[in-house]
């Protein structure tokens, strides 16, 4: 066991290796063009992208009859190069490291949406901007849909195509729609399909006082490999079949200011399963007050959310939180960037699975590189 972590920790230390030396020749290049601002050089096609994840992990009490307390170790860097051959189009292409003290087999019952050492693609894709209010993007990439930890997990990369587009309203205020098809692209040979739509309402963008109205359809498809695997965790099922589809409705409600010349942003999200006829609902609520991704900026977070047994598609929303559905809980966090490039948060998550009166604890402790 000790060779195989030594092994793995040695991948996690390329990988943070790999990211210093990355970031640190991007930081030289900025400094060369910036020597060069009065020859005004020709902008480069290429640009990198990417960032890493250094996390331990602390859960206690899990509500089960083996490994109720475990304590992890983990690791992520994500390398990525982005092309524009012509103002129009952007080509992107990143892999990804992904190196821990556990082995992949234990993965589904740590319920991580992603294997925890691996070498992969993480995104390849194509963005043609048609206009300057309207792209189309095609491959494996970010979702392109603003939706909160309740829905998605924010690490997820489907495969397929998307069409976003935007209609100013006024000088401060516009209308986003957005709509894609998506494999799912879960390990272990999923089969999963999604249909999207998303539409927003954008009020007095760019001012010290705004916010936004949003509301996202979700519909998961072919999801029987998906269950075979395990990766639908608490939604029911009758053998490995899922009870209920699941069309998911969710109303996201955002409002931002900046009292003491800090950001702040509440967010109020509801969600329906529209395809189930009970346990079909959930509910989030966050306050956020500052920003780690500052230089040497503060951030202070709480979050509480309740999501019955089938409001949620378990597989594909947030992993940090330890329960996907059938649970309800709270998350404070604090967070701190040290520079443009690194920041660092801590957050608890102290969470309670219907039908069980103990709650289970989590803490995670996350070192961050992003460029």
């Amino acid at each position: 066991m000790g060779a195989i972590v030594g092994k793995r920790l040695g991948v996690l230390q390329l990988a943070v290796l790999i990211a210093g030396v990355w970031a640190g020749s991007a930081c030289a290049q900025d400094a060369i063009l910036s020597q060069q601002d009065d020859q005004q050089p020709k902008a480069s096609p290429w640009s990198l992208f990417g960032d890493v994840l250094l996390r331990y992990d602390h859960t206690k009490d899990i509500p089960r009859p083996f490994e109720s307390n475990i304590e992890r170790v983990a690791g992520r860097g994500r390398f990525g190069v982005l092309f524009d051959p012509i103002p129009s189009l952007e080509l992107g292409a990143a892999i990804k490291l992904a190196a821990a003290n556990n082995d992949n087999s234990e993965d589904r019952s740590y319920n991580e949406n992603e294997r925890s050492n691996d070498i992969a693609l993480d995104q390849f894709f194509a963005r043609w901007k048609l206009n300057d209010s309207t792209s189309f993007l095609l491959g494996k990439s970010v979702f392109p849909f603003e939706l909160s930890p309740m829905v998605w997990d924010s690490d997820l990369r489907p495969i397929g195509v998307s069409l976003d587009t935007s209609i100013a309203v006024n000088a401060s205020d516009r209308l986003q729609f957005t709509a894609g098809y998506f494999a799912g692209d879960m390990p272990y040979g999923d089969d999963s399909r999604i249909v999207a739509a998303q539409a927003a309402y954008r009020w007095h963008e760019g001012q010290p006082v705004n916010g936004a109205v949003i509301v996202s359809y979700l519909g998961f498809s072919d999801l029987e490999q998906l269950t075979l695997q395990g990766l639908s965790r608490s939604n029911r099922r009758i053998g490995n079949q899922l009870v209920d589809d699941f069309h998911l409705l969710d109303t996201q409600f955002v409002f931002r200011m900046r009292p003491w010349d800090l950001p702040l942003e509440a967010r109020v999200d509801l969600l329906r399963n529209l395809a189930a006829d009970s346990a079909r609902d959930g509910a989030r609520g966050s306050i956020v007050l500052g920003d780690r991704r500052v230089p040497h900026g503060w951030e202070f977070g709480f979050s509480a959310q309740r999501i019955q047994r089938e409001a949620a598609m378990a597989a594909f929303n947030s992993d940090d939180w330890w329960f996907h559905s059938f649970a309800r809980g709270v998350m404070p966090w604090i967070g701190y960037g040290f520079n443009a490039t690194w920041s660092a948060r801590l957050a608890e998550f102290h969470e309670r699975r219907d039908g069980v009166s103990d709650y289970t604890d989590r803490v995670l402790l996350d070192l961050n590189a992003q460029w």
